[in-house]
């Protein structure tokens, strides 16, 4: 660690304007799934799931101050009861619903766009060797259902659900629905539609 950097003051402050900013639009973006006229219930308000998020944010918000790391031994703490590992991946967009809390592994160098939806059982990982060594890009509302896996030098385009039990190790374009193992593609606009909330 650079030592200056010890006495500089905005390594010690933290970010709560833009962790606020983050937090409030997944607050609303979760809402828009699970609540009722714009609020999430107060049950869900202590879940795991939105612990975890909340945390989340916190570690991307303070990048480059002392918060940073007590954020990602939050996370790591959480993930004790939790199983949901992010790696110090900090790349998620705006809008994070985890679905149902439980085994959940992001790669710490996969790429997310925003409005990400992920439940339990899910790995993006990374595959180390082949034509496809390296990890995911995804696009924007990409929806990746329970016990599937996402892995490789891939590229996940817009408006993607990846269905429950399926395995993508190649590149998947715009408006589609993949499924099976081996996995198939079937183009469909607004494939997420109903299964990620839309929002302004």
């Amino acid at each position: 660690m650079n030592v200056r950097k010890l006495f500089s003051v905005s390594f010690y402050r933290r970010n709560k304007e833009k962790e606020r900013e983050l937090i409030e639009y997944d607050y609303k973006f979760n809402a828009a799934f699970r609540g009722e006229n714009g609020q999430l219930p107060k049950s869900f308000l202590k879940s795991y799931e939105w612990e975890t998020v909340k945390a989340y944010r916190k570690f991307q918000a303070n990048k480059g101050n002392i918060w940073r790391r007590y954020y990602s031994n939050k996370l790591n703490r959480l993930e004790e009861k939790s199983g949901i590992h992010f790696e110090d991946n900090d790349s998620i967009g705006k809008g994070l619903i985890i679905g149902h809390w439980g085994r959940i592994i992001f790669n710490g160098q996969a790429h997310f766009g925003a409005q990400l939806f992920v439940t339990h059982n899910v790995t993006v990982g990374r595959d180390i060797r082949g034509k496809h060594k390296g990890v995911p890009t995804f696009g924007d509302r990409v929806c990746i259902r329970t016990n599937s896996t996402v892995v490789g030098n891939i590229h996940i385009g817009n408006d993607v659900l990846v269905a429950p039990n399926t395995f993508v190790n190649f590149d998947v374009p715009d408006h589609s629905i993949v499924i099976g193992n081996p996995a198939t593609i079937h183009h469909r606009d607004n494939a997420t539609k109903g299964h990620i909330p839309e929002i302004d």
